[in-house]
């Protein structure tokens, strides 16, 4: 059929609403039309008439018309730009001139064109993009530098002018705006991408990302509960239920599709929005949103299954399902911590953010979304990324400046039932997430603070009943490190010297069985730390830290010394390098030995060579050589490697050559000398 023949059928079929069938005829007819019309004002015709045309808008297609029509102009700039860089075709006839063909650039200029004032400015944006990307998309640089920079100004202008009426345009026009420049924000320079008006652009980019086009406020969730049945002891979720159809048509979306670009733009929004109040207003909304992902979450029966149970309380159809969930659980967490990560660092910067007024709200309110989603980034490791870690731990820097926002915030999100055996794993989940937080702020806070929300809480947990889970271990070890941090606090010297000899028992009543041996020593040496000087603890009570170590040497001599059982795999990356560094086999009894070792830096002075004998005489009660080795080892790392100060490494030097240390250490002596008395010198080779 002749171009103008198909012209006139294809603006007759543009007045009627038609199937899908249909409608995907008169997108591939307009596709062809707009590589194949050789008048610019024809081009401009039937982009004008595209853009009002019923049989294109008047179906409820949603944010996929938008994108429909993105595609149309970007699939025929990029055939347009394809024919320009071929060779002229040949005529059908020898003594026929060829056919003429639109360049690309009068092309671009007879589609812009058509963008009138007889359409609404969101839908120029969607053809302006669509020629962007076909143009200039994937590296391509089809268009000259001045036509290239007129259609990206195009761009941002049908940006600002759309953004104007997107309010009374309706929803499928905000949507549509957002959409448009999360495909062409790429393709603008930075002075362009900040001429756009970013203080509106922001909620309406936060709207579509938690709204109906994106995450739907969680709702699946509870779509995805209501189809949940019992087989036995089991849950059941099928492929074949609605809600897992609606979890599939969600993924499918657009704005779902590109999530990871467009919390990119949205974060380039918040770093660059002029009004404060509007990053104010999306870090608002995205609390609402993640308060609506937990509350839809805790109505789910899934959420009180452990992660270590779910092989025995899903089915095999389940185990096949519920990871579809997870990945789209997941995209909401990286999508979050991004936009979060830019409100952030934009407080940081920003006075206005950064006062004394708005920074503890803030750090409040993002501790509080990074809770909510809590479920999410601990499952599968899902938070151990590095745009995860800026933004929780500098949101726990700035709201430990604050003693009354911490208090006020621990207060509000402090268990309920800290330590009680529940089948909920969800609540053992915001549980762990409040011992971490609890660790970072008891520095500025009152020492009856610390008692109440961190010590007692933490308490709760230092002792296990029944088989220990992945988690459950996760709340032990973070109980040990809250407590330790209350400890640590000089002010709170009064509560250290009442739960030191408490918190000792439980750690020597919890190893080996329930902490390794890298956790019971820095616990035993963070201790020793705290009541050494020159903390205030060590003037108050000067024998309690020659009375731990008596008490560490006691039960060292008594322990069992077959070697340790390997541990379950560590809970981080840290812990497993470090776990990989210790290749030496362990017993109970040199384990003990080498947190005697540890201990010997945080000595006060007056017993440092008295301990360097016996802990040299206690390691060679070891009777395995095997054992031993590991210790030796670390002994004389703390001898050497600088850990003791000068006046200690000064008493240690003194020991080792002329008070007997070095025959003490290779067993050659098992008592102590007096000081100045004479001994019988052996012969013996150097070390």
């Amino acid at each position: 059929m002749p171009a103008d023949r198909l012209l006139n059928t294809v603006l007759q079929l543009y007045r009627s609403v038609h199937d899908d069938v249909k409608t995907d005829q008169i997108v591939g007819s307009t596709t062809s039309l707009l590589t194949t019309l050789t008048n610019p004002l024809n081009i401009g015709v039937l982009t004008s008439q595209l853009l009002t045309a019923p049989a294109i808008w008047n179906r409820r297609d949603g944010l996929r018309t938008s994108l429909r029509v993105i595609g149309i102009y970007n699939t025929a700039a990029i055939r347009v730009r394809d024919h320009d860089h071929d060779p002229s075709p040949q005529p059908q006839h020898p003594f026929l001139e060829p056919p003429r063909r639109l360049g690309t650039e009068e092309w671009t200029r007879a589609v812009a064109k058509g963008a009138d004032d007889r359409s609404d400015r969101w839908k120029h944006l969607l053809v302006l993009t669509g020629v962007l990307l076909g143009m200039e998309g994937n590296d391509r640089r089809t268009l000259s530098s001045r036509l290239r920079n007129t259609l990206q100004q195009a761009v941002v202008t049908a940006t600002n002018l759309a953004l104007e009426t997107a309010v009374h345009d309706g929803p499928l026009a905000a949507a549509s705006i957002v959409l448009a420049l999360n495909y062409a924000f790429p393709l603008l320079s930075e002075v362009q991408r900040s001429s756009m008006n970013l203080d509106a652009l922001l909620p309406l980019s936060v709207q579509a990302i938690t709204g109906d086009e994106g995450f739907c406020q969680g709702e699946f969730l509870a779509d995805i509960n209501r189809d949940i049945h019992e087989v036995g002891q089991q849950f059941h979720w099928a492929p074949e239920t609605p809600s897992f159809h609606l979890l599939q048509s969600l993924e499918a979306k657009p704005l779902m599709t590109n999530m990871g670009p467009l919390s990119r733009l949205v974060a380039f929004a918040v770093e660059h929005a002029a009004n404060p109040s509007v990053v104010l207003g999306a870090h608002s909304a995205l609390l609402d949103f993640s308060r609506s992902v937990l509350e839809q979450w805790r109505a789910n029966r899934l959420a009180k299954v452990d992660t270590s149970e779910e092989p025995v309380r899903f089915t095999p159809t389940t185990l096949q399902t519920t990871p579809v969930m997870w990945q789209t659980l997941s995209k909401i967490l990286y999508t979050t911590v991004t936009i979060l990560q830019a409100v952030v660092a934009r407080s940081l910067l920003d006075s206005r953010l950064r006062s004394d007024h708005v920074a503890p709200g803030l750090a409040d309110g993002t501790l509080r979304i990074l809770r909510n989603l809590t479920f999410i980034g601990s499952r599968n490791n899902n938070s151990a990324f590095q745009t995860y870690s800026f933004t929780y731990l500098t949101s726990l820097d700035i709201m430990a400046r604050y003693p009354g926002a911490s208090i006020d915030f621990l207060s509000s999100i402090k268990p309920t039932h800290p330590g009680a055996e529940a089948d909920d794993f969800l609540h053992r989940t915001l549980d762990l997430f409040y011992l971490n937080v609890a660790e970072h702020l008891p520095l500025n806070m009152p020492t009856e603070s610390c008692d109440e929300l961190i010590a007692q809480p933490a308490t709760a947990y230092l002792t296990q009943n029944g088989p220990a889970s992945s988690l459950t271990v996760q709340l032990f070890e973070s109980a040990h490190s809250a407590i330790l941090s209350v400890l640590a606090c000089p002010h709170n010297s009064a509560l250290t010297i009442k739960m030191v000899p408490f918190y000792i028992d439980i750690l020597f009543a919890s190893f080996p069985t329930q902490i390794s041996t890298r956790q019971f020593r820095i616990a035993f040496r963070t201790v020793m730390q705290i009541v050494s000087p020159p903390f205030p603890i060590s003037v108050t009570e000067p024998h309690l830290s020659e009375t731990l170590l008596e008490m560490l040497r006691f039960r060292a001599l008594s322990a069992d010394t077959a070697p340790l059982p390997p541990r379950s795999a560590p809970t981080d990356q840290e812990h497993q390098d470090e776990e990989e560094k210790q290749e030496e086999p362990l017993s109970e009894q040199s384990s003990l030995v080498l947190t005697l070792v540890d201990a010997l830096p945080f000595l006060p002075l007056p017993l440092v060579e008295d301990w360097l004998t016996t802990t040299a005489q206690t390691m060679n009660a070891i009777s395995d050589p095997v054992m031993r080795e590991p210790v030796k080892a670390r002994f004389l790392e703390v001898l050497v490697s600088g850990e003791l100060d000068v006046e200690r490494a000064s008493v240690g030097v003194t020991w080792w050559g002329t008070k007997g240390g070095k025959d003490f250490f290779l067993g050659r002596r098992e008592e102590a000398v007096m000081s100045g008395a004479i001994v019988a010198e052996e012969r013996t080779s150097k070390l």
